[in-house]
């Protein structure tokens, strides 16, 4: 599992929480001011009303986990309205000179740069940077988001071209976007499947989809190094791999063509991770299935093998099982019988 800190208001008296929040912000690397804000109506049963809105630094709730990805840090939270700030003296007292990009799950927000406002919404990612002042506020109900703090150093495109997307609202629902927003939100539900050891590679991928979803933005694509623009055509790639599952006809030939690319470059993109695109294909399909094989839930108990075999690609039994015991050392019918529980 990845190293991760976390810090809840729950766990601290309520009279305390809303400060040790502010507290811990203030000593980052990068020092932010909060300001609470009134909570809604809405939220009146847990504080008593005040016309008909609520004093913010009661009982305050905020959770916040921090990954650390090498010299990436990703941090998903949930938090009661606030205001954040950060001051020309701040960035005086200390700049690491990193991007920060939020992607709002839940809730709404708004952004002031000097004369400059931007608003946001669920599946939208803010820019902004350590090095200029800005203030952000938060709607009147609670807020939960996954940010992403990187270093200047490690986006792969000129300062200029970087500095431009500061202040932006990017999309995280299409495009490169939705590809980071994908990886993040995956990443933040479940830290489990990966090792100490993994973080630095993750945190690179972090690093080549931020640099990506900038260039995109600020349309300088061609400025992309050509590793990093490997790397993030393979994520796409993945994705529309698993999106398709499903299609017996997903082969290397279908695959290059709907990414506009020749047979031969997406195996040396697939090579350059010691990896086939067949045989990723096969072990994506084949995971799935032993999935479905091993739930519990009594729809997917009740249904045929065969069945889903094909629901995964494998239109035919015979195919279906000689893969699947070759993959797991059983036939897919022992394996269900054997009473075996999904993970």
């Amino acid at each position: 599992m990845l190293h991760e800190s976390v810090f809840r208001t729950v766990d601290l008296p309520v009279g305390d929480r809303f400060e040790a929040w502010a507290e811990l912000l203030r000593r980052t690397h990068a020092p932010m001011g909060l300001e609470p804000m009134p909570l809604s109506a809405a939220r009146a049963d847990r504080t008593d009303r005040t016309a008909g809105r609520v004093p913010a630094a009661a009982d305050y709730h905020a959770h916040q986990r921090l990954i650390g990805l090498g010299e990436v840090t990703v941090w998903p939270a949930t938090f009661d309205p606030i205001v954040f700030r950060r001051t020309p003296k701040m960035i005086r007292q200390s700049d690491p000179e990193t991007f920060h990009l939020s992607l709002l799950l839940r809730g709404e927000g708004a952004a002031t740069w000097g004369r400059q406002q931007v608003a946001y919404g669920a599946r939208d990612f803010h820019i902004n940077c350590t090095s200029m002042a800005y203030e952000i506020l938060t709607g009147t109900e609670p807020v939960t988001t996954v940010g992403v703090e990187i270093p200047r150093s490690l986006v792969a495109l000129p300062a200029r071209k970087a500095d431009g997307v500061i202040g932006s609202r990017l999309s995280g629902r299409e495009g490169v976007g939705a590809l980071l927003a994908q990886f993040l939100v995956q990443l933040a539900a479940d830290t489990g499947p990966y090792r100490p050891a993994d973080a630095p590679r993750l945190g690179t991928v972090v690093a080549d989809l931020v640099t990506a979803l900038f260039a995109q933005t600020m349309d300088a694509e061609p400025r992309l190094t050509p590793e990093a623009r490997g790397r993030t055509l393979v994520l796409k790639v993945k994705a529309f791999i698993l999106r398709n599952l499903a299609d017996p006809e997903l082969t290397p030939v279908s695959i290059a063509a709907a990414h506009h690319i020749s047979r031969s470059y997406l195996h040396r993109l697939f090579q350059a991770e010691g990896l086939t695109v067949a045989a990723y294909v096969r072990e994506q399909r084949l995971r799935n299935a032993y999935r479905d094989l091993t739930d519990p839930d009594p729809v997917l108990r009740a249904t045929p093998i065969h069945a889903i075999g094909a629901r995964w690609g494998f239109p035919r039994a015979a195919e279906f099982s000689r893969a699947f015991r070759t993959a797991y050392g059983v036939p897919p019918g022992e394996l269900r019988n054997s009473g075996r529980v999904a993970k």
